[in-house]
């Protein structure tokens, strides 16, 4: 009988070892099966939003190239600066009432500010043009800056003055109080996402070669007392407490549709389903995060065994552990996550839920 016991608990031991080994915590694994439904993250109000009004040429690749940008919420295409009311495409395009086509460029400020917003803008107009960009000349092609803060106005003078700084030629681009604005067309809105093959003066694959930095102020960590009513149990027993979830009764074990994996707590990008795989471990698995920065590493010597912990970089949580015996023809590494310290965006949610700035590195791989 003795013997029995021994050897019923050797094996128990063993299965433990196993387990964690897989994919491992600092807790014991005694969280519920399935987790259970998200909490929603609070999303920017109207109210949150500061605006620009931007001016570069043809309105429909100055629209598509900004809604691009990271911390963009929405983008119109417009008639501003103009005299008199409700001007038509073809009022503007006559040039006698002056009005310029722009676009109206509604953004998060805590994920990405006005200077930074114009350094893009510079990236694809030219400021020494005259009523000039691309093949497009008229007046109503010039470039302008119209702004409705004086704060703004300081900012957008300041931005000038160092773009100055790169040309021999004096900058043209007006920078003047917004002084009206009425939305264009229905046909000119989106017009590129209507019309993928459509006339675009500008090269929107700028945005593309940039190097993508995902800036870990942008994803700033809730307190403790704010994630304990933000997540579930099972989420915040596992993120800010260290346990881990059960192998094969998590929720994004199998989940292999195409999106992107965030932290829970912040929202800072970690993880594609470019990098996902079938490990066979029961839990998500990743070759690489989505960057090396957006993760941290942490010696982990619990129940005996010595394993690299995984963390998030902006809100420090346990994500998991990383091995070495992941695919050897994809650098090796494998990635074993908890579902419950990470929220998958679908494809198809990226750009609604402000994370349109890495679509180029769904697109690329």
């Amino acid at each position: 009988m003795k013997l029995m016991k021994s050897s019923v608990l050797g094996l128990c031991l063993l299965t433990m070892i196993i387990v964690l080994s897989a994919c491992g915590s600092k807790a014991e694994s005694k969280i519920a099966a399935a987790p259970s439904p998200q909490k929603p993250i609070v999303t920017v109000s109207e109210d949150e939003l500061k605006e620009v009004y931007l001016a570069g040429g043809c309105f429909w690749g100055v629209e598509a190239y900004m809604a691009r940008i990271h911390g963009v919420q929405d983008v119109t295409s417009g008639y501003a600066n103009g005299e008199g009311e409700q001007p038509t495409y073809e009022d503007v395009i006559r040039g006698d009432r002056g009005f310029a086509e722009t676009v109206h460029v509604k953004y998060d400020p805590k994920q990405v500010n006005l200077e930074k917003l114009l350094e893009y803008y510079f990236r694809v107009v030219d400021p020494t043009s005259l009523n000039k960009q691309g093949n497009d000349q008229g007046i109503q092609y010039r470039s302008g800056i119209y702004y409705t803060s004086d704060e703004d106005a300081k900012i957008i003078q300041q931005a000038v003055a160092e773009e100055q700084k790169k040309y021999d030629k004096p900058i043209v681009t007006e920078v003047k109080p917004l002084q009206n604005y009425y939305l264009a067309e229905e046909y000119h809105q989106d017009y590129l996402e209507k019309n993928p093959n459509g006339y675009c003066h500008i090269d929107l694959s700028i945005l593309d070669k940039q190097e993508i930095v995902i800036d870990p102020t942008m994803y700033p960590r809730p307190t403790n007392e704010v994630l304990k009513d933000r997540l579930t149990n099972a989420q915040y027993a596992v993120a800010v407490n260290n346990n881990t979830e059960r192998a094969f009764s998590n929720e994004y074990w199998d989940n292999y549709e195409p999106g992107l994996y965030v932290d829970v707590t912040t929202g800072e990008p970690l993880f594609t389903s470019v990098d996902k795989y079938d490990s066979g471990c029961g839990w998500p698995s990743f070759t690489k995060p989505i960057a090396p920065e957006v993760v941290t590493y942490k010696t982990d010597t619990s129940f005996g065994m010595e394993r690299t912990e995984v963390r998030s970089r902006a809100g420090d949580i346990h994500l998991g552990h990383v091995f070495d015996d992941g695919p050897a023809d994809r650098g090796g590494k494998r990635y074993c996550i908890n579902s419950a310290s990470i929220k998958f965006i679908p494809l198809d949610k990226m750009r609604e839920e402000n994370y349109g700035y890495l679509l180029p590195l769904m697109e690329s791989k």
